[in-house]
């Protein structure tokens, strides 16, 4: 089989998302013809946002792993590995001085971000499994896209050799960059670093339509180099897991807000679900930020809240499926309508309702939109927030028979096969 180098630093124990795009492509590439080699962080020197030692268990038996060292930059900053900020610092707790100066710091110094300490490391030991393996196509993947400049230093070396490079979010223009405090400098640097990947890359992959449109519009000369890999779901993650309905109608959110999520229409959706006397739970699997988590319980005496610290994977798909409703929120930013979520197509796999808050013309919306018993929402739009959670309740949707075939991660190893 054709082997593929795959250049990720989010691998088990790592947790999140962020792993699940790789842990399930390495299980079924070698069904088209791939044979994908890893080469990674070792959890020793790396500085995940999360661990899930149950994601080691799903790494396919045989599958050649290579892990490195990594220089700390994060503890230059002042953290220790049990506290590294997640997207946009959600979890991050103090507003004082010394949480600004970090984040200053973050935004100038450590371009594109301080997970670049593991790229010399990474750069060795990938030149040495090119050429012991005799490799002709490598991937990397971001967030974060630091490893996309191991892939740049890489195609200067071995220029023969197809280099595909994994957007999973945007570079740039990601939400949360403004929390770093960029000056016009910092964001130079880090636009270069971006075109000179992009335009380097023999492929780019993006997770939606949306996120390509924004590249094709800065990059239109390269606009034919980038190729749709949504996310997706697994079904082996599924089997075994029963789906109920709770005795109280409850509200799942399963991942992190932070004070980038808008939740005012959702709120005055929840008091007229409490006005119409239909008894609720608001469940948060994940992170809530401080101030989010006050505003909400603060404005919904008549909710009753439910918060689990992150969970395993398998974990929280249970909990998505002992749910009434699953609710997606999508973050406030001029770049809203591109974001896509890994959870939502594992919401997608379940029989739940599925409501998302956001633009209505995003490419969330958009994926539900023929979804029988999903339906999406404007941030400020709480009648149709309130008109689709009452319905839920009363039991007046139609049930939703999903498709297997659709989104599931085999596909998207299908297509990957056919790119690379």
């Amino acid at each position: 089989m054709k082997k593929v180098l795959i250049i990720t630093y989010y691998w088990p124990p790592s947790g999140g998302a962020g792993v699940q795009r790789w842990l399930k492509m390495s299980r079924y590439l070698p069904g088209f013809g791939i044979s994908p080699v890893i080469l990674t962080v070792h959890p020793d020197y790396a500085t995940y946002p999360a661990t899930d030692t149950s994601l080691l268990n799903e790494i396919p038996e045989g599958l050649e792993i290579h892990r490195t060292r990594a220089a700390d930059y994060f503890r230059l900053l002042g953290r220790d590995k049990s506290g590294i900020p997640s997207a946009g610092f959600a979890n991050e707790g103090s507003k004082g001085l010394l949480s600004l100066l970090a984040r200053f710091v973050r935004g100038n110094l450590f371009i594109p971000d301080p997970r670049r300490g593991w790229n010399r490391f990474a750069f060795s030991k990938a030149c040495r499994l090119i050429v012991e393996n005799e490799i002709t196509s490598f991937v990397t993947t971001g967030p974060p896209h630091s490893t996309h400049l191991i892939g740049l230093k890489l195609k200067r070396k071995f220029p023969s050799i197809r280099w595909t490079a994994d957007l999973r979010d945007p570079w740039v223009d990601i939400f949360y960059n403004r929390e770093f405090w960029p000056t016009a400098l910092a964001r130079l640097i880090d636009s270069r670093y971006e075109s000179s990947v992009l335009e380097s890359a023999d492929n780019i992959l993006a997770v939606g339509n949306e996120l390509i449109n924004l590249y094709s519009l800065k990059y239109p000369r390269i606009a034919e180099k980038f190729r749709l890999l949504r996310n997706g779901y697994d079904p082996s993650d599924f089997e075994g897991c029963k789906s109920s309905d709770p005795d109280i109608f409850t509200i799942s959110y399963v991942g992190t807000i932070s004070d980038a999520y808008k939740t005012d229409g959702l709120i005055m959706a929840l008091k007229s679900l409490s006005s119409a006397g239909i008894r609720h739970i608001l469940r948060f699997t994940g992170f809530i930020s401080g101030n989010q988590r006050k505003k909400m319980e603060s404005n919904l005496p008549g909710t009753i809240f439910e918060y689990t610290d992150y969970l395993s994977h398998r974990e929280a798909i249970s909990e998505m499926l002992r749910s009434s409703v699953l609710l997606l929120l999508v973050p406030y930013h001029k770049s809203s309508k591109l974001i896509i979520t890994g959870k939502l197509f594992e919401y997608i796999a379940t029989p739940k309702p599925i409501l998302v808050v956001g633009p209505a013309d995003g490419e969330a919306a958009s994926i539900i939109s023929e979804l029988p018993n999903c339906k999406a929402a404007e941030y400020e739009d709480d009648k149709t927030i309130t008109s689709f959670l009452i319905k839920a309740a009363k039991g007046e949707l139609p049930a939703r028979q999903y498709l297997a075939g659709n989104f599931t991660r085999e596909e998207g190893a299908k297509t990957l096969s056919e790119i690379i």
